[in-house]
């Protein structure tokens, strides 16, 4: 071991033992470089840049950018929230990188479109707008504690740091997602009537909301996350 990684590691095991947690993906990709290469910060944006997402895209989904940027092009015609589901649904893509892609291609030099969930509904067609805000409106009925908030450009429930419920618009129908695979797995028996995905769970724009559904499905949520 050279002088130089010694001192690293030293510095590594003051910083656990301070619980300066800033420092795990440092000193892990420290302790572990001959086998798995540090992580990549340029694969994440926190200026807006929607291009620093791109090698993280191709490389996740097997495609060169170009490729993409035709997909947009046939989805030019649709709205932001049905483009996004269309990239989730068909081609498996993450919030981040669906939404890194949706928005470079409409040319938004800003990271942030929806400021509040009140802009986000305002997007939506009214029928869909009226069913969104009725199925926040019923699990704050009873989760009160929930904060309503824009991630992503998308409305999402938060408890403390913790995603709990988010929700986006498809062309024929809305999607929820609890932020969790077996909180999905959990209710797939129950949701026969529904278009239910790994992470999303499809129902009706003109969906007569179930609020006992809701608020099983949160609460199964915020037991997984206690």
């Amino acid at each position: 071991m050279s002088a130089g990684l010694g001192r690293n590691l030293s510095e590594c095991i003051e910083k656990f033992t301070a619980k300066d947690w800033s420092w795990i993906f440092r000193c892990f990709s420290l302790t572990t470089s001959l086998v798995v290469p540090a992580y990549n910060y340029s694969m994440t944006s926190k200026d807006g840049n929607r291009e620093s997402y791109f090698p993280a895209i191709e490389k996740k989904y097997g495609e060169p950018i170009t490729y993409w940027h035709k997909i947009m092009a046939e989805l030019v015609a649709q709205k932001y929230p049905e483009q996004i589901a269309h990239l989730r649904e068909n081609y498996g893509f993450t919030q981040a990188h669906a939404n890194a892609l949706v928005m470079y291609s409409r040319g938004s030099n800003s990271s942030k479109r929806f400021a509040t969930p009140a802009k986000y509904f305002q997007s939506l067609e009214p029928v869909q707008a009226k069913t969104a805000r009725a199925i926040f409106a019923a699990i704050t009925k009873k989760y009160p504690d929930l904060k309503l908030v824009i991630a992503w450009n998308q409305p999402m429930l938060k408890f403390g740091k913790h995603y709990v419920f988010g929700l986006s618009a498809a062309k024929r129908h809305i999607l929820i997602a609890p932020w969790s695979t077996d909180v999905i797995d959990e209710f797939t028996p129950k949701l026969k009537d529904y278009d239910v995905k790994k992470k999303t769970i499809g129902v009706p724009n003109d969906w007569k909301v179930d609020e006992k559904l809701l608020h099983a499905i949160v609460k199964a949520r915020l037991v997984e996350i206690e």
